[in-house]
């Protein structure tokens, strides 16, 4: 697959789950068996736009060429997906998020993405400009 193309699935993932927590912060937490309260859905809606966020960034980088900070970029993506998968699965072994429904697509997803990041940074071809800033 292209990087293109990875990165424009990667932004919609992003973007429909962002509008999902920002909209519709219940529907998303009750899925996962957590009943939320009033200040839980405040900072998922704030979890929503920052995904939200990432999926426009992630998507108007799609046709960028490696760089410094492409590699940047992508790493911080990475991370975003081990950090996200991470809390998740504690959740659920804490028993704060109830349904094992509610984490496998996601965990699922985080790792695909993750790796698909990853493979990408392997990917990059090193820019040959001599006043880029080196990794």
């Amino acid at each position: 697959m292209k990087r293109q193309t990875f990165l424009t699935i990667a932004s919609m993932i992003a973007l429909m789950v962002g509008v999902t927590a920002t909209f519709f912060p219940s529907l998303l937490l009750v899925s996962k068996g957590v009943f939320p309260d009033d200040g839980v859905k405040v900072w998922m809606t704030e979890v929503g736009i920052l995904l939200i966020v990432l999926g426009v960034i992630n998507f108007l980088i799609r046709k960028h060429p490696s760089s410094p900070t492409l590699f940047v970029l992508f790493l911080g993506n990475v991370l975003i997906q081990l950090g996200l998968l991470t809390v998740e699965v504690l959740a659920f072994a804490k028993g704060t998020i109830t349904e094992i429904s509610g984490i496998i697509p996601n965990s699922i997803v985080h790792v695909v993405l993750a790796m698909g990041f990853t493979y990408y940074i392997f990917r990059m071809v090193p820019n040959k400009n001599p006043q880029s800033v080196s990794l």
